[in-house]
């Protein structure tokens, strides 16, 4: 059997425990969206495109930045809890390794389903969008797969720094210290030209940055500088592509010396 096979069988266990908690993620898949574009989009939104001109509706400029973060934020939800149980509470990481399975073969087959997962919660997330006005289905469609590696590259980091974790308290100090500012100022809501200037390279760095740009050059073509920056977009997929590998790299290996120490 190969490593792809292995992994595979991974994402099949994922798949098969899913099906006992489906109807709760599932329903927040389409509440989380209708929430943020109704108030954030249509409510807000409204305020600010009479109060200045961004060069696009503020909708599909929020729509097109929260795509980003809710992939950031649904990766870094499978990537924290449910590993930690795997290794510490129902410690079935354990079971798994005493079969042909890998403990980096237990990554792949992770990042499999989390992307599985990512492509569902994304692909609704794009349909409420055309549904409330905010995309066209076309550019809903193409802003998918860029959200997909920017919550792939967040879930092989998180994954890799949750198995070197001893408890839960350092997974809220993640949310609380990393996510949450990454959410508020990496160009979801605003562009970063309009935080202070001695942030604005903080921002750029962020990798949130980077799946906000991407999604918006690609389902917003015609934005100007004002809402996006300069730098090509072959920059953000390097970018992320190149985060992605390293966090799956180093979490296989912490994976592998947490359980075979």
């Amino acid at each position: 059997m190969t490593t792809v096979a292995r992994s595979l069988h991974v994402a099949e266990a994922e798949a098969v425990a899913y099906r006992r908690t489906w109807r709760g993620t599932v329903i927040s898949s389409f509440v989380t969206p209708l929430l943020y574009l109704g108030a954030m989009g249509a409510g807000l939104g409204q305020i600010v495109d009479r109060g200045g001109d961004l060069g696009v509706p503020y909708l599909p400029f929020v729509a097109t930045g929260m795509m980003a973060a809710t992939a950031m934020q649904s990766a870094t939800g499978d990537g924290t809890w449910p590993v930690m149980a795997g290794i510490r509470h129902r410690k079935t990481f354990f079971a798994t390794i005493a079969t042909p399975i890998s403990p980096a073969e237990i990554i792949y087959g992770r990042l499999m389903w989390g992307a599985l997962r990512l492509l569902f919660i994304l692909s609704v997330f794009g349909v409420i969008g055309v549904l409330l006005g905010a995309l066209e289905l076309g550019p809903a469609l193409l802003s998918v797969a860029p959200s997909v590696l920017t919550g792939l590259a967040f879930l092989s980091c998180v994954i890799a720094y949750t198995v070197t974790r001893e408890d839960e308290q350092a997974l809220s100090s993640l949310f609380r210290f990393a996510i949450i500012p990454l959410f508020l100022f990496s160009g979801t809501f605003f562009p970063i030209s309009q935080l202070p200037g001695f942030l604005q390279p903080v921002a750029y760095a962020t990798p949130l940055f980077h799946g906000v740009e991407l999604v918006r050059k690609i389902a917003l073509p015609s934005a100007g500088t004002g809402i996006v920056t300069s730098t090509p977009i072959w920059v953000h997929l390097a970018y992320l592509t190149a985060m992605a590998v390293l966090g799956t790299t180093l979490a296989a290996r912490f994976l592998d010396n947490r359980l075979r120490p």
